[in-house]
């Protein structure tokens, strides 16, 4: 049966993108978890019961430690505070504050008004909003170079989780693609966005990688609840040997990583043939550490950049990474793909008087 892409194309040819979707539903699924029961629809907006602290080394001064105070706050999404300069605006969580995706290390950085005003390496942070339930948040921090944990991003996690949720009197808006849309590249990267079915709301992942050493081809399929999120923000992100001597040598003649602080324990390190270090999340004794990360803490990061509602339907993913992720969002923002989702909202919740 000859395969067809399930729609447009928004950036990319054809014939890359049926060769990456070929590619992906080739790779065996290492771990599949689609019978596993969504998380509830919720009506309403909520944020944290109290506040709390999480510190660690810094990710690109990584003998400096780093502060973050996660806060209750009433106004609506997600929003970076900077301590250190109390004069600065704070940073929105969404594709129009979206400053890089960095050149020598890749990562989001968000920035608003001044280029000073920044956070850079964020996704480890706000991948949170897709799999915590929680949609109102003030992030504090007291520099523009977040904590790079040891464990993915678990201590955010157990931090939330120990602040416990609040609801609000404000409604909570779901949306999805009006229609299965495709993005691919000359290098076969893919990803596929496909809308949700009002009748069984839900956030299905199917992602691939592919890389030329001990990493591989993995492959992992999922129902997004707050298993498989909690699973995957145990993840590291990961790098090469090579880069990581690379940063550590050469690279201390460029600002940008001159002080990285990537150790032995905070990611994960790939050789041509093994790993260097003791590899994580493993199944039937093959570490799928990284098609974890870049499901939960890189891709749904993405994803979280979508400020409109919490987003619902199906993505696709094989080999992409942070830059085409966020100029796939760009492109469903620019060409007005993103449509509510109609799920039987309460009518007597009143209107949104935040901002």
């Amino acid at each position: 049966m000859t395969l067809t892409l399930p729609g447009p194309i928004l950036f990319g040819a054809e014939s890359d993108a049926l060769t990456a979707w070929q590619r992906l539903l080739d790779l065996p699924v290492d771990e599949e978890r689609l019978d596993e029961a969504p998380e509830p629809i919720r009506t309403r907006r909520t944020t944290i019961a109290r506040p709390v602290t999480v510190q660690g080394p810094g990710t690109f001064f990584g003998k400096e430690t780093r502060t973050i105070e996660l806060l209750p706050t009433e106004r609506e999404g997600w929003w970076f505070d900077r301590s250190d300069h109390d004069e600065w605006l704070r940073i929105g969580v969404g594709i129009h504050n979206v400053w890089t995706t960095g050149q020598v290390v890749s990562n989001i950085v968000l920035r608003s008004g001044s280029p000073h005003n920044y956070v850079r390496l964020v996704e480890h942070i706000i991948a949170l909003r897709m799999g915590m339930g929680i949609d109102d948040l003030v992030i504090k921090i007291d520099s523009g170079d977040p904590p790079l944990f040891d464990v993915g991003s678990m201590p955010l996690v157990e931090g939330l989780e120990a602040a416990g949720v609040v609801e609000s009197g404000y409604p909570l808006n779901y949306v999805t693609v009006k229609e299965p849309v495709v993005f691919s590249t000359p290098e076969q990267k893919l990803l596929i966005f496909e809308p949700a079915d009002p009748a069984d709301p839900k956030l299905e992942l199917d992602c691939g990688i592919e890389f030329p050493n001990a990493i591989g081809t993995q492959r992992i399929h999922m129902v997004l609840n707050r298993d498989t999120f909690r699973r995957g923000a145990h993840a590291r992100t990961n790098t090469t040997a090579k880069k990581k001597l690379m940063c550590q040598t050469v690279g201390k003649l460029f600002a940008d990583v001159r002080n990285l602080g990537y150790t032995d324990q905070n990611v994960l390190i790939a050789g041509k043939k093994k790993y260097h270090n003791t590899p994580g999340l493993m199944l039937n004794g093959k570490s799928l550490e990284a098609v974890w990360h870049r499901a939960i803490l890189d891709l749904l990061a993405a994803v979280a950049l979508i400020d409109r509602g919490h987003f619902l339907g199906k993505i696709s993913s094989f080999k992409a990474g942070h830059a085409m992720d966020v100029e796939a969002i760009q492109h469903l923002y620019r060409e007005d793909f993103i449509v509510d989702l109609p799920l039987g909202k309460e009518e007597d919740v009143g209107s949104d008087q935040r901002v």
